[in-house]
């Protein structure tokens, strides 16, 4: 179930943001798309790649309104919250085309607003409506998607399972200086500002140690954690959990009872702000999912990203609309799970990646599509940076992707420079999910995947000829397009 605010006074402004929101929507229609991900799904390269298609007319045969003519025109216009950082599309398409090299991840909210000029399908519509349709695209951390359950959380709460999850598996020796930490202090002591300090730095480093690309550990809330901005330093920001505490009211002035106040302050001052102004606003959602990270670093990060997307999931409002709920409660009637980078393996394993991903969320499929909302799951590529081939091995033909390696990526012995490109066998990904997935939770060996070979790319050369700039190459973008927008288009 999605998180609950604690009073009337949080849903009354919901409420009141939504009415306004329909209230413009009726001189400009709009839809706001919220675009989310775990760290490394690729979610500024999504957002750059749309609106590059869209703006530059690119090859999205599966996307109806622009394949039969209907798009008249497709332009940036300014966003209507100036409170909120804009999407910097020019400066992550300039990146990605001139100086292929990846943009940086997204670290805070940001906004951009699209808007496609267009005739309807139907003669009806076309007496009726402007014809034209502005996209809100907000885009914001995943991260912050796994703090939303602390609403419905209190400090022992938090703490008791932030602690049983501490002492499974890798996270036992990574969170050794915690706990370490934590067990030799006495909670109901006096308060100390140093004490908390040191607590919080030795949390934090074990959040960042489990996200590392060694590890690739995805259940790391509190999410502000890793994505202070101009909260570090704040007290919001520095307490942690404490593994051991007695019953009992927290004594005044003890080590505890300051935990305690300031879990619930990043509760008030960052996740219920965030999920009243932005999430409680989204009419269709996008999770970007890199499942091949996780198949490359094992059965435990495998596992860490369906805890992860379980609970990413559950926080959203998803549901059909009408008259009232659009007004009052707006639900997201349209969720779209993406396994990204697909261009990193073969198209021959595109059906294993995405149904290996809707088993990684099946609960969550099932429990959004009882509520009335579509939902779908696809293996995508924002940005194609390979194209595939074969090679004559040992009489055999094998598919191969070909791409450039960035600077200083390995291929067993071999560095590569960034410069030249390469041949590569990806590996085969596991035909029959759910054998795969029972090997998994009985962590044996053979779901370790140690044929899987992940190479990282750099973005394609894009060909510009004369003064026509071409859209960025991708891997079904027309068909997640299709689906999160192609209705609002007809």
């Amino acid at each position: 179930m999605p998180p609950s605010l604690s009073g009337l006074v949080d849903e009354a402004a919901i409420a009141f943001d939504n009415i306004a929101d329909r209230a413009s929507g009726l001189v400009n229609p709009t839809i706001r798309l919220g675009v989310t991900g775990l760290s490394r799904a690729g979610k500024t390269v999504f957002i750059s790649s749309l609106v590059h298609n869209l703006l530059h007319g690119g090859r999205l045969p599966l996307f109806e309104p622009l394949r039969s003519g209907r798009i008249a025109s497709t332009r940036l216009e300014e966003q209507p919250d100036d409170a909120v950082p804009r999407f910097q599309y020019e400066d992550h398409i300039r990146a990605l085309v001139h100086d292929r090299i990846w943009p940086d991840s997204t670290r805070a909210i940001s906004e951009l607003r699209l808007t496609i000029d267009y005739r309807s399908a139907s003669t009806w519509s076309r007496m009726l409506s402007p014809g034209r349709l502005s996209i809100d695209i907000v885009d914001y951390p995943g991260e912050w998607l796994l703090d939303l359950p602390l609403l419905d959380q209190d400090y022992r709460t938090f703490s008791e399972t932030t602690a049983a999850l501490s002492v499974s598996g890798v996270r036992a020796e990574l969170s050794r200086p915690w706990r370490e930490l934590a067990s030799n202090l006495n909670p109901d002591a006096p308060a100390d500002e140093m004490t908390a300090r040191r607590l919080a730095e030795t949390f934090t480093t074990y959040l960042r140690l489990c996200k590392s690309d060694e590890r690739s550990l995805s259940t790391l809330p509190p999410g502000r954690f890793l994505m202070p901005g101009d909260l570090e330093g704040s007290p919001a920001l520095t307490f942690a959990p404490l593994p051991v505490l007695a019953d009992g009211t927290a004594p005044k002035g003890s080590l505890r009872a300051m935990m305690e106040r300031r879990f619930e302050a990043y509760k008030s001052v960052v996740v219920k702000p965030f999920f009243r102004e932005h999430f409680a606003r989204l009419d269709r959602q996008i999770v970007l999912v890199d499942a091949l990270q996780a198949l490359n670093r094992g059965p435990e990060a495998v596992q860490d990203l369906e805890r992860a997307l379980g609970d990413v999931l559950a926080c959203f409002r998803a549901g059909s609309n009408n008259i009232l709920t659009s007004l009052l409660r707006r639900r997201i009637d349209k969720v779209l799970v993406a396994a990204t980078k697909a261009d990193h393996l073969h198209h021959e394993s595109h059906d294993r990646l995405e149904t290996l991903t809707r088993r990684l969320v099946n609960r969550a499929v099932q429990t959004i599509g009882s509520t009335g909302a579509g939902i779908e799951v696809m293996a995508i590529a924002s940005v194609r940076a390979t194209r595939e081939g074969n090679v004559r091995q040992d009489g055999h033909d094998l598919p191969v992707i070909v791409g450039t390696p960035i600077k200083d990526e390995r291929i067993g012995d071999e560095i590569f420079d960034g410069e030249r490109s390469t041949a590569v066998f990806p590996g085969d990904l596991p035909i029959d999910p759910e054998a795969y997935f029972r090997s998994v939770d009985a962590g044996e060996s053979a779901a370790a995947l140690a044929d899987l070979s992940i190479v990282r790319f750099r973005p394609p050369l894009v060909d510009r000829k004369g003064s026509i700039n071409l859209s960025v190459p991708h891997i079904r973008l027309d068909r997640a397009l299709q689906f999160l927008l192609g209705d609002r288009l007809a």
